[in-house]
């Protein structure tokens, strides 16, 4: 089973190809472009110089959120345009799950964390080991001071991954709550790791483009800002009354 996979879920762009989970081809960049102008090359560049064509791919996979949102939405764009013009089904996968992949191998907990802003993350929790993960916390928009504290206490070691993980790893320190960084080529979201969710997910995971959807965890802060302009106003009008 071969799937192009991508992840635009933060700063950094990346596609893979995987054949049964293993990868193939990966191309990762984080150059300050945006996705919008990377994303889509970077695909057709990876899927050419490995000698295949979208069409000899099974499905897509697409790291679904939490993210950044115009990311996200880059991302899902490109995979259904690319979806809806081969016929190929999409497989939408947590970002903080693909996060934890590539570090199965290691004994332990991995705190997977991506910077919400605000001083919080996003954030999921797993147990690693023997290449297999078990799902420990569900995916959570979590304020650094509550993950520091589900967190305390949790049978380590404690391996910390995402582009979170500098921002978590201190609070924990600064909590007296022992930790470590992912190794560095591991540290960064990765289409690799999408894939890696994505092939345990085939088929049963597998939806048309069109219903694909993505998880956002939280409003965006456009739509948080409406809402408080909306209830100021709502209480001015009250007063009023």
């Amino acid at each position: 089973m071969k799937l192009l996979a991508i992840e635009s879920s933060a700063k950094a762009a990346s596609c893979a190809v995987l054949e049964d989970g293993v990868p193939l081809a990966c191309t990762w960049q984080s150059t300050g472009l945006t996705h919008s102008r990377t994303l889509l090359p970077m695909a057709a560049d990876l899927l050419r110089n490995s000698g295949l064509a979208l069409e000899d791919m099974d499905a897509i996979a697409l790291a679904a959120g939490p993210g950044s949102f115009t990311g996200l939405r880059i991302g899902a764009a490109a995979v259904k345009g690319l979806a809806w013009g081969t016929g190929k089904p999409c497989i939408p996968v947590s970002t903080l799950e693909a996060m934890a992949w590539p570090l199965a191998h290691l004994e332990g907990v991995v705190v997977c964390a991506m910077d919400a802003r605000r001083q919080q993350i996003y954030n999921a929790v797993f147990q690693a080991g023997a290449d297999e993960l078990s799902r420990l916390r569900e995916d959570r928009a979590i304020s650094l001071e509550d993950a520091a504290a589900d967190l305390k206490g949790m049978a380590g070691p404690l391996t910390v991954v995402g582009d979170g993980a500098e921002l978590c790893r201190d609070s924990l320190a600064a909590r007296g709550i022992p930790c470590r960084l992912a190794p560095p080529h591991l540290l960064r979201q990765s289409a690799v790791g999408v894939g890696m969710a994505a092939w345990r997910l085939w088929p049963g995971g597998a939806v048309p483009a069109q219903e694909l959807s993505l998880s956002y965890l939280r409003l965006s802060q456009a739509e948080r800002e409406r809402l408080e302009r909306e209830g100021n106003h709502s209480f001015s009008e009250q007063k009023k009354d």
